[in-house]
């Protein structure tokens, strides 16, 4: 045969239904494939605790789009016996230009005349740029601006992540008063000015760039040292946040005062969908002037304040807006010092609403028993998850049980428990792996950093001896940790090991109230 109605390239490629050669359907094969992982893996990137699914969603609507520009477009046709070459697909460089692959560098001016003399190239398609991982200095930022002023009118996305490190602050503070000259009037989709210690100085040197955007869905300015200060500047200049779905603050010094400046960015952004403001040394007044805001967010998908000082009271509001989030797919809850006050307020809120998390992460909130069937209700109820960490509490022996019995009808899709660092002992760590073992795409128990029994350990070895890569590393368990009175309740569990399950025996974690 001459042609194929149907080709695939690659058991990855996608298919097209069309009259075509075979070189030619290897060429558009391997040209749509390369377009659609590349703009899924700049998606990946940015969602650093997500779990890949919305890149591969990403992957398989961009395939869809270059086979449906394939088909119109159709074969080559020949004319008095000559081939007439079809436009081919979009390269991902006429459309995404990077230059953050290779090493970590300075470049000055030759060196950027050399980068990005693509760029100037007359048609140029391009709508996505990034410039992270290179050091610019102003040589090579005096080289950029003619170029950027020429492309602004179809920019759509900028990444100019971590491209000043190791300048000196004058040289710095110039190199990003001439990038946002050259950007001011972009209309953005995506913007990302993380890893570049830009304080408040810094984000008024963007002033001309940020004032001019209207149109932002993405923000990104993790580990930015962004300050009180900082964070009121970014709330005075940027105009509108109407259209913003992904806001991300990660790593930066915000404090108290700074998540209130933030949570006025926050309250004018209802169409929010991602939101993370982690590591960010927010207290409780900061916690709650968040948590308040987020209650205008009715759209929120996704919600990272880990590793911040919110305390019971901000749990507390916290839980409450929750309430209005039944959209939520990742919750990331962990070092927030909710003790079990506001981890009980949490789990009730989300146990009632929120119906499809696959994430839920409450580690290091020092949870005790007290909390554990409340939480084991809400854990319960979410049988679309996949992931469960609550690492680092006090949920010891009888909490766990308590989580285990939640665990065990339905939850198909869990792959991944982290019960590390609670106190665990031999009848609890067995409860919970003959749970486990048994859900069909199961992959990993952290059970480490507790105070299982060798005896124990051989026991959970057998449970996972047709899996053993589903029970993770044991090499900070302790069997001979705890308190004597913790030891003294071991050796009693152990002597008698069906005892605490038999305590626990009608506990009913499965029916909501």
């Amino acid at each position: 045969m001459d042609s194929l109605t149907i080709f695939q390239a690659s058991p990855f490629s996608p298919k097209i239904c069309s009259s075509l050669n075979k070189e030619e359907a290897a060429v558009i094969a391997k040209e749509i494939e390369d377009a659609a992982f590349t703009s899924a893996n700049q998606h990946y990137k940015k969602e650093p605790d997500g779990d890949g699914s919305s890149a591969v969603q990403l992957y398989a609507k961009e395939c869809s789009k270059l086979i449906v520009e394939a088909l119109k477009r159709g074969p080559n046709t020949k004319e008095d016996g000559v081939t007439v070459e079809v436009e081919q697909v979009v390269s991902p460089r006429e459309t995404f230009f990077d230059i953050s692959k290779g090493q970590r560098s300075f470049i000055e001016t030759e060196e950027a005349n050399e980068l990005l003399k693509p760029l100037k190239e007359p048609g140029s398609s391009c709508t996505k740029i990034c410039f992270s991982n290179r050091s610019f200095g102003l040589g090579a930022a005096g080289v950029a601006k003619p170029i950027l002023e020429s492309l602004k009118d179809q920019l759509q996305e900028v990444d100019l992540s971590d491209f000043i490190a190791g300048r000196p602050e004058a040289e710095a503070l110039d190199v990003m008063n001439i990038f946002s000259e050259a950007l001011e009037g972009c209309v953005l989709k995506s913007l990302d000015l993380s890893n570049n210690a830009l304080g408040e100085k810094g984000v008024r040197a963007f002033n001309k760039l940020l004032k001019s955007q209207s149109n932002l869905e993405e923000l990104y300015l993790m580990n930015d040292g962004i300050s009180e200060e900082a964070a009121r500047a970014i709330c005075e200049l940027i105009p509108s946040t109407g259209k913003l779905r992904v806001l991300q603050f990660h790593n930066n010094m915000t404090g108290d005062e700074g998540a209130v400046a933030i949570s006025e960015v926050v309250k004018r952004s209802p169409l929010l969908e991602n939101f993370r403001c982690s590591s960010t040394r927010v207290g409780t007044e900061g916690g709650v002037a968040l948590s308040e805001a987020l209650m205008r967010c009715a759209h929120l998908k996704k919600l990272n304040l880990c590793d911040n000082m919110f305390g019971v009271e901000a749990g507390v509001v916290l839980s409450k807006s929750l309430s209005k989030h039944a959209n939520l797919i990742e919750v990331y809850l962990s070092y927030l010092n909710l003790e079990d006050e506001g981890a009980i307020a949490i789990a009730n809120t989300l146990k009632e609403s929120a119906p499809s998390i696959e994430v839920l992460e409450m580690a290091g909130n020092d949870i005790t028993v007290e909390a554990a069937p409340i939480l084991a209700e809400c854990v319960a109820a979410k049988q679309s998850l996949t992931k469960l960490n609550l690492a680092e509490n006090e949920l010891k022996d009888e909490g766990t049980i308590i989580i285990g019995k939640a665990l065990e009808d339905g939850h198909g899709r869990l792959n991944e428990v982290d019960i590390s660092t609670n106190s665990v002992r031999r009848a609890g760590a067995r409860v919970l792996a003959q749970v486990l073992v048994q859900k069909p795409e199961f992959k990993l128990l952290n059970i480490n950093g507790n105070f299982i029994s060798e005896e124990g350990i051989d026991e959970l070895k057998g449970i996972f001896k047709a899996s053993p890569d589903m029970l993770g590393s044991l090499d900070e368990n302790d069997p001979d940790g705890g308190d004597e009175e913790e030891k003294e309740s071991g050796d009693e569990d152990e002597r008698n090991e069906h005892e605490l399950e038999s305590k626990l025996k009608n506990l009913d974690v499965n029916s909501v109230e």
